[in-house]
């Protein structure tokens, strides 16, 4: 069986790419690696006092996360697709490369919206960076509006 890892954001198309990555799976009989890298500022925050660091709220989110991580994880099961799953925080792009030499991966999905241009400039593209930097092949889905 082959491992394909599948970053997740908990954006509002990620129902979309997970059902993407699950057809994917059932015609290669693989098994889902689920990861969702989480930022390592998530209980940092700036005011009159400068920055500031809340433990607390970044408990609260990452347990947060890891609830609809799971529930990710128990509806790709229920589809009888093997899966898995791991929060992690840090650099996503650095994180998910680690995490497919980690699991042996054959295979990174991931889902594009089409953006370009100014976008990328600004934002940036996960997609876009693991393509350049992974060795092992990026299958991008398209996710449309």
């Amino acid at each position: 069986m082959i491992n394909i890892i599948l970053p997740v954001d908990f954006g509002e198309k990620t129902d979309q790419l997970v059902d993407g990555a699950v057809k994917f799976a059932k015609e290669v009989n693989g098994k889902i690696c689920l990861i969702h890298v989480a930022p390592t500022d998530i209980g940092f925050a700036i005011g009159d006092m400068g920055y500031q660091y809340f433990p607390e709220v970044e408990e609260n989110e990452i347990r947060e996360e890891l609830v609809l991580l799971n529930k990710i994880n128990q509806r790709v099961l229920a589809q009888d697709v093997e899966c898995e799953h791991i929060l992690k925080q840090g650099i996503a792009k650095d994180i998910i490369l680690e995490y497919s030499d980690l699991k042996n991966a054959s295979y990174i999905v991931m889902g594009s919206h089409g953006r370009s241009g100014i976008y990328d400039v600004f934002v940036g593209s996960l997609t876009k960076g693991l393509t350049k930097s992974s060795k092992i092949p990026v299958l991008v889905l398209p996710i449309h509006e």
